[in-house]
């Protein structure tokens, strides 16, 4: 490690722009990208702003952390999946369900009352075909101007790339279930 001395010259301007609603992408291969989401919509409803989450990938009975604690504080969070694809019973119905999920969360950032709606796990339902993309991007730039909008997952489109205000990538440097030690309540939950 190299010492460093603490910046004392504040780095950037103040923006000029406009206020408006802002486009967040956290994908890539490394652990983090639902957490950050999660932060986000706990900022977002501590200022008293109306949040929704949707997780594609997750059942409507889900009970992870999340689901307990965002029930306690009234942060509304909807599986509208039937889990991973590999526990699938039948994509076909796997992917009908994320087309009837994608209608309701379209409905609810056209409809203009949230601040902020989290799409986690989107990205899956769109590189497997089951939604379609350009419904997605059309969603994205016609939303009403004052709605955030954040997607999670891995190799999101570079299309959604390209209309997004910032994107991150999480990198995978070392993960403990490489290591042989299984998923923990609490941290991977």
């Amino acid at each position: 490690m190299e010492i460093e001395s603490p910046p004392t010259d504040k780095p950037f301007d103040k923006s000029e722009g406009e206020r408006r609603g802002i486009l967040i992408i956290n994908t890539g291969d490394g652990k983090g990208k639902s957490t950050a989401a999660f932060g986000l919509a706990l900022r977002a409803h501590g200022r008293g702003k109306a949040v929704k989450i949707y997780q594609f990938m997750k059942v409507p009975s889900a009970r992870f952390g999340e689901h307990r604690m965002f029930e306690k504080i009234g942060i509304p969070i909807e599986g509208l999946g039937d889990g991973f694809s590999w526990k699938s019973q039948d994509l076909e119905h796997s992917a009908q369900l994320a087309r009837d999920g994608w209608q309701r969360a379209k409905d609810t950032i056209m409809g203009g009352e949230q601040f902020l709606v989290v799409l986690d796990e989107i990205t899956y339902p769109l590189i497997y075909g089951w939604l379609p993309l350009d419904d997605v991007l059309h969603t994205i730039a016609d939303r009403p101007s004052h709605v955030h909008l954040c997607l999670t997952g891995r190799r999101c489109p570079p299309e959604i790339i390209a209309l997004a205000d910032t994107v991150t990538e999480m990198t995978m440097i070392k993960h403990a279930f490489s290591a042989g030690i299984p998923a923990q309540r609490g941290i991977e939950d």
